[in-house]
């Protein structure tokens, strides 16, 4: 028999033992599951009787206790049970992927450690049958070729030697093949995965993890880890692998689901990536989108503007007056020098806008305007605006305390005297006196009650303020522009997007927040379209976490591409261990694809394309848009014909998508996304431009590229976006001249 015969036979014996002990795992845990069901619902029993009918006997509170905690401790084992079986259920079909065999210095022996989503453990025994991807010795899978290797064990580093690297395609418990490699993760492997049919939800890569990529997953030194990366280099992915490490080794880092949180570019992205961290058998983390998060503070009593809404007004008005001035606003709104004069003017604010008075009760003065502004301004404490003005207000009532007594007794014995109220004196007193201090109180509100839309409103109605407050900054030729729509917004009680942040800004600085305070990692996604102010709004609302920022300058959309991004994030998140790194590989698209998107690209930077081939993108000249319509139609049943399923017409605005879908559902079965309708059930689906970022379809057709629809620098960077979305096939139609940038 030959050695490859031999080895084959070996490596089918090991899956065998290997599944066997899963299954042997799965009866028993099932059936654990059944005993710890009964035992928490009977435990839930006893503690509702304990209580229920025991609830006013203080004798009882040591039972009831007893019985909560032997609930508590049901439920966990329960949940427990239940997450061990489920990950057993999910190994049973692949257990593993890859094999490394490591000789450790100083040792003779050469341990074979075989790599899968889960730990695969025997209890009893303590024999391993395979490790967590996210296992310190795992790292070598990733990182090392064969020959000299180590790995970053919790206390030290352990060297030795890779003697073997093998990879393995196992699906339904059965062993397709495998075969070794020298260096990586095969190419012949990564063909296989991503030369895959997209999904309409994102999947894991532990499978296909890189050296670069690997590096950013299991980095735990980093306060702010800054990744900047080129469409389709698996960013998103790698974020979400990196926040399931985080939880494996969570417990030295006294890190739990509830304390990482991911900030998405919008719901349908959210979406997206729901079902990642749940493969690899953690809970979902807590997920919000910026719109989200304003909604959250500020509530809905005014009409506020989300992103895409003002995306969508850029990107209709880029060649009119109005569009040129909006931009500006955006930016300068956005920028480092607004949160100055931001907080230049909250300092004023504070020092000349609000109007103490002196506080009387009863013909007594209780407390002068000029004692209460002395002791507003005396912050040593450095506690908000708000909270200040409350303690003051607390510490005026107290003193009118004794005050309120004394001429409630002096009431008392008026009414008294009069017979007509001898049945009610002292409601009748009490009245007369509530009304007096309600008169007092009302005085004290009058400068203590803070409303931050108010105070944001008065910066722009107050005649010359802004620029009062802008000395050695310089203003946007177009401020008085500025100025005057925004207060003409307000006054209407209109909020835009980029007004929203601002009034955020200013209502955190004011008022303070904790609601966050739990949060120990924030993730943030497409890094590149946030501006200065909303990182300023992370740092406070997240203030003792620490950061995984991903993004690509490339697709930036209303602003200048530039590393200026990222050095303001530096600044802003102000972290003592920051690390900025770049993947410059592209993984999505094929070769074809890859390299027709970059001529959008308005610099030389070197994108590398992953080196699988298939058609080139298509370029389609129609008559008109019932042509192009119809042409759609043949296409995508053509594209279906060969295997695909998954195809995003992608339309330059919300509007053109709406108009489109109207032509289109008539002539073919299709969906359109937006953040009201944010499932995505596969098929062919509608979507704008800038709602597609960081999603993939197998094949994507573009509407209308003519030269008339896209003709500025702004829908160049839109292109872009669109043309590194498939992974298969690209079509572009157009009627007229194609777009100039093609």
């Amino acid at each position: 028999m030959s050695e490859v015969s031999k080895e084959k036979i070996l490596e089918q014996d090991y899956l065998d033992k290997t599944l066997k002990f899963i299954g042997e795992s799965l009866f028993n845990l099932q059936n654990n599951l059944d005993e710890r069901l009964s035992k928490f619902r009977a435990s839930g029993k006893e503690m509702w009787e304990n209580s229920s009918h025991s609830s006013n006997d203080e004798d009882k509170i040591p039972e009831m206790n007893s019985s909560l905690m032997e609930f508590r401790t049901a439920d966990r084992n329960f949940h427990n049970s239940k997450s061990e079986l489920n990950k057993y259920n999910r190994a049973i079909k692949s257990p593993y992927f890859g094999r490394f065999d490591f000789v450790e210095e100083g040792y003779d022996d050469q341990e074979q450690i075989y790599i899968g989503r889960f730990n695969i453990m025997n209890k009893k025994t303590d024999d391993i049958y395979v490790y967590d991807w996210r296992a310190p010795v795992s790292s070598m899978f990733y990182r090392c070729e064969v020959g000299k290797a180590s790995y970053a064990a919790p206390n030290s580093t352990i060297n030795g030697e890779v003697k073997l690297k093998r990879q393995y395609k196992i699906e339904d418990s059965k062993l397709n093949y495998y075969f070794d490699s020298s260096t990586g993760i095969n190419d012949e492997i990564l063909q296989e995965v991503l030369g895959h049919n997209s999904s309409s939800k994102m999947k894991n890569i532990v499978e296909t993890i890189q050296r670069e990529q690997d590096i950013i997953i299991r980095d735990i030194d980093s306060d702010l880890l800054i990744v900047q990366g080129s469409a389709g280099s698996g960013k998103t992915s790698i974020a979400l692998h990196r926040i399931a490490f985080l939880l494996y080794v969570g417990l030295g880092l006294k890190l739990k689901s509830n304390n990482i949180i991911i900030i998405s570019p919008n719901s349908i992205f959210s979406n997206y990536i729901s079902d990642v961290l749940p493969e690899l058998g953690e809970e979902n983390v807590k997920e919000i989108t910026y719109d989200e998060i304003i909604k959250k503070y500020l509530g809905n009593e005014f009409c506020i503007e989300n992103r895409s809404s003002a995306l969508e007004s850029l990107i209709g008005n880029q060649s009119v007056t109005q569009g040129k001035n909006r931009l500006n606003n955006i930016k300068f709104k956005g920028s480092l020098d607004f949160i100055t004069i931001l907080d230049r003017f909250i300092e004023y604010y504070e020092h000349h806008m609000i109007h103490f008075q002196d506080v009387y009760y009863d013909g007594t003065v209780v407390v002068t305007k000029q004692i209460l502004k002395n002791e507003f301004l005396n912050n040593e404490i450095k506690m908000p605006m708000a909270k200040r003005l409350k303690r003051i207000e607390r510490r005026v009532l107290y003193k009118t305390h004794p005050m309120r007594e004394a001429r409630l007794a002096k009431i008392y014995e008026i009414v008294r005297q009069h017979p007509w109220h001898e049945f009610q004196i002292k409601s009748f007193s009490r009245l007369i006196s509530i009304k007096k201090s309600k008169s007092t109180i009302n005085t004290i509100r009058s400068f203590t009650n803070v409303d931050c839309f108010e105070i944001y409103k008065c910066f722009f109605n107050k005649k010359n303020l802004l620029k009062k407050l802008s000395v050695g900054i310089e203003l946007p030729d177009n401020i008085d522009d500025i100025i005057e729509v925004t207060a003409k917004n307000l006054n209407n009680g209109a909020i835009t997007f980029e007004d929203s942040a601002c009034l955020l800004y200013i209502k955190l600085i004011v008022e303070g927040d904790e609601n966050y305070d739990e949060i120990r990692q924030v993730v943030i996604d497409e890094a590149q379209d946030y501006y200065p102010i909303q990182y300023k709004i992370f740092s406070i609302l997240f203030k003792n976490a620490r950061y995984t920022v991903l993004g690509d300058y490339n697709q930036v959309i209303e602003r200048e591409k530039t590393d200026e991004i990222y050095k303001e994030i530096y600044s802003i998140l102000n972290k003592e261990k920051a690390i900025k790194l770049t993947l410059k590989k592209s993984y999505r698209s094929s070769f074809e694809i890859s390299s027709f998107a970059k001529q959008f690209l308005c610099s030389s930077e070197i994108i590398e394309a992953f080196e699988r081939h298939e058609e080139e993108p298509m370029l389609s000249n129609m008559n008109n848009l019932d042509e192009m319509n119809g042409n759609i139609k043949k296409l995508t049943g053509k594209y279906y014909a060969q295997g695909l399923q998954s195809i995003g017409i992608i339309c330059k605005t919300e509007e053109q998508k709406i108009n489109v879908y109207k032509k289109l559902k008539n002539l073919i079965k299709v969906d359109m996304l937006s953040e009201e309708k944010k499932e995505n059930k596969g098929g062919t689906v509608l979507i704008s431009s800038y709602m597609a970022k960081g999603l993939e379809f197998d094949a994507v057709i573009i509407y209308d590229v003519s030269d008339e629809n896209y003709n500025t620098e702004l829908d160049k960077k839109l292109l872009y976006i669109e043309c590194t979305r498939p992974l298969h096939r690209l079509a572009i139609f157009y009627t007229g001249e194609k777009s100039r940038f093609i």
